[in-house]
């Protein structure tokens, strides 16, 4: 259990290391927090932070081990990285928060919303789960971290989540295979510890011919919480909020309204 003081105790934040603002919004009804998907960094977010503020202040997260943090050690353990973000989180949730994240991302959020759920703080006004199976449903056998880099190199191509020129420039590529591997061993090691489902509502989002999420899998989210739960489907992939952006920044947009 992490032990806190009130938000309210702490002195203005510093987005450090671990946050970005790329278009901060001081006077925003509500913070969103997002949280990148495997081998993702906060600039992901950048689109849905122009597109939503003023509405709300976005605030990214970014993982040790890739961009400007590449020479710190990748943090491989989910429920580990769910503590230090939570840490870093909790000076910020001055006004009503909610939480954005992409497959592993969307497991990351699910961890750091149950924690700020056990600190006291008010119950996050959204979470967002987007392209990610629910926490209590686990795939045996999954042990892409695990792979040669040929296999896992395969793996995030076929996903189409990296961008191209990263694609294209396989000396670039190779160079953040490290931390690609760790988020990948952070989300398959991953293991749901039942307890107090939250009491914020769960809005899940996949694509309907994402290999990672069945509809039963992004179902079972509504077995997490006590509060509202909605499912929309997209079409496409994995990273089907590449392709339906304006959307997905919509509905995030009138959720949090």
């Amino acid at each position: 259990m992490i032990r806190t003081t009130p938000a309210t105790a702490f002195a203005p934040p510093s987005a450090g290391d671990w946050l970005r603002r790329f278009h901060p919004s001081d006077d925003a009804p509500v913070r969103l927090f997002c949280f990148p998907h495997a081998g993702g960094a906060a600039s992901y977010y950048f689109p849905m932070s122009r597109a939503l503020s003023p509405y709300a202040d976005v605030v990214p997260v970014q993982y040790p081990g890739r961009q400007d943090r590449r020479g710190e050690r990748c943090v491989d353990d989910l429920m580990e990285l769910a503590d230090r973000v939570t840490r870093e989180l909790l000076p910020w949730c001055d006004r009503p928060v909610a939480l954005f994240g992409h497959s592993l991302g969307a497991s990351l959020a699910f961890e750091v919303a149950l924690r700020l759920q056990e600190a006291g703080e008010p119950a996050p006004v959204a979470l967002f789960a987007s392209g990610r199976r629910a926490p209590s449903h686990h795939r045996e056998n999954q042990l892409v971290h695990l792979a040669p880099d040929e296999q896992l190199l395969a793996e995030i191509k076929g996903l189409s989540g990296t961008d191209p020129a990263v694609l294209a420039d396989d000396e670039l590529l190779r160079s953040v295979l490290p931390a690609i591997r760790g988020d990948y061993k952070a989300a398959e090691t991953y293991r749901y510890r039942p307890g107090p489902a939250l009491t914020c509502p769960i809005t899940v989002l996949t694509g309907d011919a994402d290999p990672a999420v069945t509809a039963e899998e992004a179902a079972g989210w509504a077995d997490h919480t006590e509060g509202p739960f909605a499912l929309h489907r997209f079409t496409g992939g994995h990273f089907y909020l590449n392709q339906h952006a304006a959307e997905v920044n919509e509905l995030v947009r009138r959720h949090l309204s």
